[in-house]
């Protein structure tokens, strides 16, 4: 007996909703049924929040498209789906800008005539998502296929809510984005970015988050330099239950000794040349909320005592005031130093350190992340994307590989500045403005690596004379790190595929891994 299509897609859905799976691997068998139903070159899910689509899961597009956030009223393909209940399929020749220009794998430029379906996903009545497929062949797609999206939307969505852990995920993440908007109402923010990322380190400090985010202890968040502790610091705030309050930050490094006192707690008119009034310090303005003390080991040795004292009892002092305030303030502190070290030498009391970290929090390089560093190069590259007015920016796989291979010493601050002064160098090199733009390694102007890595089955080219050499043991390891995140890449992070593609077992890649620390 042949078993219809549709049914045959759909049951693969059915059997995983017993399943416990990561939400990745979920949405990878979701978008792997689709293509066993309507095969095409392409395909991707995305979720709608707020006024903008982000991308869940994708096949057979460029990796960075993960860490893409699509604005609707900046795609009107995108616009017109999510206007209809039904799938729509978009004419060759439609005038209608595609969103994945630039994005499709082993495609290079302007998409050309191509087909283009899409179905938005409805749960209780509400816009969820897309589904969006692309073929590279015209005529592709035919009217059943249409109808086929439209059985599997519905059906896809109805297992989607069916799934507590989807329906907890989506409920989770229109909850923070209400918080995130109360956020910056209260502290007077464009916009507070997210913390975007896939990789096991990644996942990790997500759930430390989570894990303390709903109490009032004091958080000690440390890091290198650009890690993103402040972004850290402002998720704690949007997932705890002062998220109504403000989140007030210092930066105690950006502060002359003599005033870092008045900024922390205030001052009376007169306390000191040109005190012309009173004012309100951080902890009073942060009431109710939460107090970020950026840089903290950064504080004077005098400023530390008092504000031990605040934090023991709650009560300040306004500077040249002997009238004491109440304050409820949840503290968190940041800072790329070893406080136990400083400590150590004199530099920092012990006993504000202890009081600073009851929750110590490391966030992790980004050369600790593996691939994140693509993901994180596809937000950034849309934000430049659309402040350069280009259809589309892209990253070459030659420029992809080069990121990988970065050791990145300023982690995801670097990532950022790079990116933008790459996407302007290679818009400068060209005659004649593109409407798409693609990254080469050269603009990245990351310089050689120590080791690079060889294509599968040619050894590397010696070094020249004059090379530095670097102890073998760093050199061996290096070598080996950049052939696993390539074949990585090349297999979209299946690690079955990349130990094939190595000749290893699967097992022994995943302790190379750990040892390489890639996960």
């Amino acid at each position: 007996m042949t078993t219809h299509p549709l049914l045959q897609a759909l049951l693969p859905l059915v059997d995983d909703l017993s399943r416990e799976l990561v939400e990745a691997e979920r949405y990878r068998r979701l978008l792997s049924a689709l293509r066993a139903l309507i095969p095409c070159d392409a395909t991707a899910l995305l979720r709608l929040e707020g006024e903008q689509l982000v991308p869940l899961a994708v096949d057979g597009l460029s990796p960075d498209t993960l860490g893409r956030r699509f604005a609707v009223a900046e795609h009107p393909r995108f616009a017109a789906l999510l206007a209809e209940r039904r799938p729509t399929r978009f004419a060759a020749d439609s005038q209608l800008p595609d969103p994945y220009d630039g994005l499709v794998e082993e495609h290079v430029g302007q998409l050309e005539v191509h087909d283009c379906l899409g179905c938005p996903l409805y749960i209780d009545e509400r816009p969820w998502g897309l589904l969006t497929l692309d073929s590279l062949r015209p005529g592709s797609f035919a009217q059943n296929d249409l109808d086929n999206l439209d059985a599997f939307a519905r059906l896809a969505a109805a297992s989607v809510k069916a799934n507590d852990r989807l329906l907890g995920l989506a409920q989770r993440a229109e909850a923070e984005r209400q918080l995130a908007a109360r956020f910056r109402e209260m502290a007077g923010q464009a916009g507070a970015a997210e913390l975007i990322g896939q990789s096991a380190a990644h996942r990790r400090l997500l759930a430390e988050i989570d894990t303390v985010a709903g109490s009032d202890l004091t958080v000690l968040i440390t890091g290198e330099t650009g890690v993103g502790k402040e972004l850290v610091a402002q998720a704690i705030h949007a997932r705890s239950a002062r998220a109504g309050k403000p989140l007030i930050s210092i930066n105690c490094a950006a502060l002359p000794d003599q005033l870092v006192e008045s900024e922390l707690f205030g001052h009376v008119r007169g306390a000191f040349t040109g005190a012309s009034g009173e004012r309100s310090g951080k902890f009073e303005l942060a009431d109710g909320g939460t107090l970020l003390l950026d840089e903290v080991g950064e504080l004077p040795l005098t400023v530390q005592a008092k504000l031990l004292r605040v934090l023991q009892s709650g009560q300040l002092q306004r500077l040249g005031s002997d009238r004491e305030h109440r304050v409820d303030v949840r503290i968190l502190a940041a800072t790329n130093r070893d406080l136990a070290e400083e400590v150590r030498a004199g530099r920092f009391r012990a006993d504000l350190y202890h009081r600073l970290s009851v929750y110590p929090l490391q966030v992790p390089p980004l050369r600790e992340r593996g691939r994140d560093a693509l993901l994180l190069a596809g937000h950034f590259l849309e934000q430049n994307r659309a402040r350069l007015h280009l259809r589309g920016l892209r990253l070459s796989a030659e420029a992809q590989a080069a990121l990988l291979a970065h050791h990145w010493p300023g982690n995801v601050r670097e990532l950022e500045h790079l990116l933008g002064r790459a996407a302007l160098k290679a818009l400068a090199r060209q005659a004649e403005r593109p409407r798409i733009l693609s990254l080469e390694a050269i603009d990245l102007d990351l310089g050689a690596p120590a080791v690079l890595p060889a294509a599968p089955g040619n050894p590397p080219a010696p070094a020249d004379e004059g090379a530095v050499i670097v102890d073998l043991r760093s050199a061996v390891d290096a070598y080996q790190r950049q052939l696993v995140l390539a074949a990585l890449a090349r297999h979209q992070d299946n690690w079955a595929a990349a130990a094939r593609e190595l000749g290893l077992d699967r097992a022994n890649l995943h302790r190379l891994a750990v040892r390489l620390g890639l996960k």
